[in-house]
């Protein structure tokens, strides 16, 4: 496939990895196991595939092993790690609060990774892409308040997704720089190996059910937001700007609201629906500067 094919593929690429990624706090309420331990089947039951896509996928200009320097496998090893630390606290929190604003505040990650493109790029916002993350951030602000209800039951949900938040932009910020040499499937296969174990070791430490009498919350959540979502989202990042891919993410707390109100019945205002099109209208801004601008480097494959 060609670089130009590709990155005309990467942005509905992450459009639809960020729809499959929504779906994942349905899943872990549906598991029938602890919140932390279907963070580890989610990775445990991806990797073998994943671990074969990523052979797939090797390519000797590019993802090849011996073109990845032991610092760099170093750094996704600590990304996959980052990310185990997020699900754990995510997953708390989606049991805590609402679903939209377990996804909402769990992605507040979203501006961190646009404020590190912009620092490693050294240059401030262009006035689309400042206008884009002002109209991405009114139309998170009006998602939070069409379904943020001011109940302390609520707060310990909210903090545990705000600190998931800062480990997911660690990750995404390591799986950012290896996607400069690396392809998608090797990142991602790294990282969630460097986090099986640990998702392991912090769901017994809980004191949590680990083996499901149902397994089938645990496979569609493996397979949609491990393989298929993290898949997409992780290609995407090899050929779109932090900007786009962040503001991108904030697609999911659209879709999860959807989610919330179609399987919880949770309610949907005015205020949700302006804010689902301000954020779609960011998507549109922040893409116009963007189309053909090369992101941190040379794109992988």
């Amino acid at each position: 496939m060609s670089t130009d094919i590709q990155q005309r593929f990467a942005f509905p690429a992450l459009l639809i990895g960020n729809l499959f990624l929504a779906a994942g706090p349905w899943m872990v309420r549906l598991a029938d196991v602890g919140p932390t331990a279907s963070a580890f089947w989610r990775f445990a039951l991806a990797l073998p595939l994943l671990i074969v896509l990523a052979h797939w996928s090797r390519s000797p200009a590019k993802a090849g092993v011996q073109g990845w320097d032991r610092w760099l496998i170093g750094a996704v090893m600590l990304g996959g790690l980052f990310f185990a630390i997020d699900l754990v606290l995510w997953h708390e929190s989606i049991l805590r609060t609402r679903l939209a604003n377990a996804t909402l505040f769990g992605n507040m990650s979203s501006f961190l990774f646009v404020l590190y493109g912009f620092i490693v790029l050294r240059a401030l916002p262009r006035p689309l892409q400042a206008a884009a993350l002002a109209l991405a951030g009114a139309g998170a602000a009006l998602l939070l308040g069409g379904s943020y209800e001011l109940s302390p039951a609520h707060f310990t949900g909210d903090l545990l997704a705000l600190g998931a938040a800062f480990f997911y932009a660690l990750y995404l910020i390591a799986a950012d720089r290896a996607r400069r040499v690396m392809a998608s499937w090797p990142v991602l296969a790294i990282a969630t190996a460097a986090g099986t174990l640990p998702l392991f070791l912090f769901a017994l430490a809980m004191g949590e059910q680990v083996m499901p009498g149902d397994w089938t919350p645990l496979i569609l959540l493996s397979l949609g937001s491990q393989v298929i979502g993290q898949g997409l989202l992780v290609y995407a990042m090899g050929h779109l700007s932090p900007a786009v891919v962040g503001i991108g993410l904030l697609t999911q707390p659209v879709a999860s609201a959807a989610i919330g109100w179609f399987a919880y019945r949770e309610s949907l205002s005015a205020a949700d629906a302006i804010g689902a099109l301000l954020i779609c209208a960011a998507l549109v801004l922040v893409r116009l500067p963007a189309r053909g601008v090369a992101t941190l480097g040379p794109p992988a494959q």
